[in-house]
């Protein structure tokens, strides 16, 4: 006997599941027929000596990085414990530290720490800041795209239901409530089923 409900469909593999594989693969051939053309031409001392620097310099950009996050955090705790004390709403969070794209600078130590020209090349452009903060702006608009894309009950849709922001910059706890018709059994004046991922 059959209820007549279609069977369930397998999710959709997204493009990024689909190529990432395959872009790995033809970056990791890149670098290392990249690396024996510069060993070629240059000798394998100079391609080692670049490669040691690099190691070097990422190593020193992800600690400097890192050290810089620990501060900005130890700040924004210790701001937020004096408005505490002081029975005062916290101010908006110092958007100095995001500023600097901290995520940024260490993802770019670390692509100069992998072995790679073309790795080293990629994290050098990184550490300029003018980068960096457009990598962020763009970063952070298609975060909002997705956000606001999302089919309600995904994870996107429990993000932002954990998260509203005010126009004044503020982060506030809450729950978006979407006005649309009822998808379920429940009533209007019935609590909402929580969100399934």
């Amino acid at each position: 006997m059959t209820t007549g409900a279609p069977p369930p469909l397998a999710p959709k593999r997204s493009r990024a599941r689909t190529f990432l594989p395959l872009g790995i693969a033809v970056w990791l051939v890149l670098e290392i027929w990249l690396l024996t053309v510069v060993a070629n031409a240059a000798g394998g001392l100079t391609v080692l000596a670049l490669l040691i620097g690099g190691a070097v310099l990422g190593a020193t950009v992800v600690k400097r990085a890192g050290r810089r996050a620990f501060r900005n955090l130890g700040s924004t705790f210790q701001q937020a414990q004096a408005a505490a004390q002081g029975g005062v709403a916290p101010s908006p969070a110092d958007r100095a530290g995001a500023d600097d794209r901290n995520g940024f600078l260490m993802l770019g130590g670390l692509l100069l720490i992998i072995p790679g020209l073309i790795s080293d090349a990629a994290g050098l452009l990184l550490l300029v800041p003018q980068v960096r903060s457009f990598l962020g702006r763009y970063a952070e608009k298609a975060v909002e795209r997705r956000m606001s894309a999302a089919p309600p009950g995904s994870l996107q849709d429990a993000f932002q239901q954990a998260r509203m922001h005010r126009p004044d910059g503020k982060v506030v706890p809450g729950e978006v409530i979407r006005e649309e018709a009822p998808q379920g059994p429940h009533r209007a004046n019935e609590p909402r089923p929580p969100l399934m991922p």
